[in-house]
C-alpha cells in the first residue's frame, strides 16, 4: 500500500527571521507540498510564544487557500477549549465555501500557550476543557445540521458544498476516545508523545462508533521527519535545529547538547522506517513535521522526501 504524506506546519521564526517572513515560508511550503504531491497543509495554533507565528491557522488557511488549487488544508489543531463551537462551525464552513473539498477542521484540546494566555484567550479554560465532550458534540451536530439550542434549530452558514472533514489530535488514551466517541478521524502525535502510538491508535479504532461525520475508522500519524543528501548532513541539521529553535524565543546554550529526535537521515532511510510505521501502526497516512535551522533545508527535506516516495511508487507499478 502506497504511503501518503501531509505536512504539519508549527510555522516556527527560525533565527535571524521574523514573523512576517515565516508566514510567507508557510505559503511557500504549502505550495511546494502541493506540486510535490503531498496530501495536506495542516498550521498549527499556539498563542504569546515569540518562536511561532500562526495563533489563527484559519486566517492563514485562507490566504494559502488562494494561492493553491488541489491540497487539502486544514487546523493541527485548533484548540478548540478556547472557542464557541458555533464561531467554528461558521469558520471552516466558509472556509469550506472558499475551498471545495478541501478543508479539514483537526482540534485539540491543549492550551497552546502559558497558563496567563490562556487566561487572557478564556478565563475559564480548565472548565472548558472539563467541558469538552460537550462542545465536540455541538460541533458535530453543526457541522451536519443537527444543532439544537433550546429546540430551535440553529445552522452554521454558510452551508458548503463539500463539508469539512473533522479530526481530533491528540497523545494519549483520552484524546483516541473522544474521537471514537463521536466518530471522527484521529491524528496521533507522536512528534510530541511518550505513548505507545500502537496501543493508542488500537484503543481508538476498538472504540470507535460510526457518526455521520465518518462511517470507519481514520487514522493518521504525525512524527518528526528530517531528511538530507546524507545521513551526516540530516543528523548535524537535526541537531543544529533543535539547538536553534525554540518556541519560547530563548536561544539555547551552545554548550547544550540535542539528541534528534524522529525519523532522521536520507530519503531511503526515512522512507524504509515509515514503511515500518505503517505496518505497525496500519496507517497509510502520514503528516510530516519538519524542524531544521533554515526554511531552505526544511523545504528540501519535503523534496527529497517526496522523491523518493515517488521512485518507490514507479518500481511497484513497474514491477
Amino acid at each position: 500500500m502506497a504511503i501518503k504524506l501531509g505536512v504539519l506546519d508549527l510555522v516556527p521564526v527560525l533565527e535571524a527571521s521574523d514573523s512576517a517572513a515565516a508566514l510567507e515560508q508557510a505559503v511557500r511550503l504549502a505550495r511546494t507540498a502541493e506540486e510535490l504531491g503531498y496530501s495536506r497543509y495542516w498550521a498549527a495554533e499556539h498563542h504569546d510564544l515569540p518562536g511561532l507565528a500562526c495563533p489563527a491557522p484559519e486566517v492563514l488557511l485562507a490566504y494559502i487557500g488562494a494561492q493553491t488549487e488541489r491540497i487539502r488544508l486544514g487546523s493541527g489543531a485548533l484548540l478548540l477549549p478556547h472557542y464557541k463551537p458555533i464561531k467554528v462551525a461558521e469558520t471552516f464552513r466558509l472556509l469550506a465555501s472558499l475551498c471545495p473539498g478541501r478543508m479539514d477542521l483537526g482540534i485539540g484540546r491543549a492550551p497552546g500557550g502559558s497558563a496567563h494566555v490562556s487566561l487572557a484567550l478564556s478565563d475559564n479554560f480548565l472548565d472548558n476543557v472539563r467541558r469538552l465532550p460537550e462542545s465536540i458534540q455541538a460541533l458535530s451536530a453543526l457541522l451536519t445540521d443537527q444543532y439544537e439550542l433550546e429546540g430551535h434549530p440553529v445552522t452554521a452558514r454558510p452551508i458548503p458544498p463539500c463539508p469539512p472533514e473533522l479530526w481530533m489530535l491528540g497523545t494519549n488514551d483520552r484524546s483516541a476516545s473522544y474521537a471514537a466517541q463521536f466518530g471522527t478521524g484521529y491524528v496521533f502525535g507522536q512528534f510530541m508523545s511518550e505513548r505507545d502510538g500502537v496501543e493508542v491508535l488500537s484503543a481508538y479504532r476498538k472504540q470507535f462508533q460510526p457518526s455521520a461525520l465518518a462511517q470507519a475508522p481514520q487514522a493518521v500519524v504525525a512524527i518528526n521527519i528530517l531528511c538530507a543528501e546524507t545521513e551526516e548532513e540530516a543528523l548535524r541539521l537535526a541537531s543544529e535545529g533543535s539547538s536553534m529553535w525554540n518556541p519560547h524565543g530563548n536561544k539555547k546554550e551552545e554548550s547544550q547538547t540535542v539528541k534528534p529526535n524522529g525519523l532522521v537521515g536520507t530519503a531511503e532511510q526515512v522512507k524504509a522506517r515509515l514503511e515500518e510505521y505503517q505496518k505497525l501502526y496500519g496507517v497509510d497516512e502520514f503528516l510530516a513535521v519538519t524542524l531544521t535551522g533554515d526554511y531552505n533545508s526544511r523545504l528540501r527535506s519535503y523534496e527529497l522526501l517526496a522523491q523518493a516516495l515517488s521512485r518507490c511508487e514507479d518500481a511497484d507499478l513497474n514491477a
